[in-house]
């Protein structure tokens, strides 16, 4: 077989796309292409080949991964987002990611755990809407579920310390202000009932004060 042309990945800038025998064979990095002394109208086998996909784009693939994941905890989704964007074949990117879960580096339900509690300190919203958004991220439904099954404060726990933190110098007898604190509710994800629930509690609250 032979190295019939090379081309500049106009997608993946760092990526050499290697054709043979006029059929696209892999994308390498320049600098392992010209480690390797591959250029064009030269031979090369099966052989070849496959130690370029299956270790050397492994490897820097894995590498790439890692570093990735040093900066902050990731999906399983967005590490093959990220691998698939600089331009590792499917194959490749299974491989890597299969890897990593084995030694612990991708975790999908510790994600999902530190995600609930950051968010819930951050920024509160009900369960069914951290589920909708741990979902968006890749993590399974029964992942997300679990993780949430788990998590003590109830739906109606946060709503009545929100409108607390957002309303509490507010008069929740008026109209206006009573509207504002259900649209900001529903806005996070709480439900009908439990909007009404907490602001019947603290209509009650106003009342009993008088």
């Amino acid at each position: 077989m032979e190295i019939t042309s090379v081309e500049r990945n106009r997608k993946y800038k760092d990526k050499l796309s290697v054709f043979v025998d006029g059929k696209f064979a892999f994308n390498i990095s320049e600098d392992d292409y010209l480690s390797l002394n591959l250029y064009e109208k030269s031979e090369i086998d099966a052989k070849a080949i496959d130690y370029i996909k299956n270790t050397i784009n492994f490897q820097e693939a894995k590498s790439r991964a890692v570093r990735y994941l040093s900066l902050r905890i990731r999906t399983e989704k967005e590490v093959r987002d990220k691998l698939k964007s600089e331009g590792y074949d499917r194959e490749c990117i299974s491989r890597v990611v299969d890897e990593l879960k084995a030694i612990g580096y991708i975790n999908n339900q510790l994600y999902a755990q530190k995600y609930v509690y950051d968010r819930s300190k951050l920024k509160p919203m009900s369960k069914k809407m951290m589920k909708i958004e741990l979902m968006s991220k890749g993590i399974p439904e029964e992942t997300a579920e679990e993780v949430l099954a788990d998590w003590k404060a109830e739906d109606t726990d946060v709503a009545r310390s929100l409108v607390k933190r957002k309303f509490g110098k507010y008069d929740l007898r008026d109209e206006k202000i009573m509207k504002k604190a259900y649209m900001f509710l529903a806005h996070r994800g709480f439900s009908r009932d439990t909007i009404k629930e907490v602001l019947r509690e603290f209509d009650t609250e106003i009342n009993d004060e008088l």
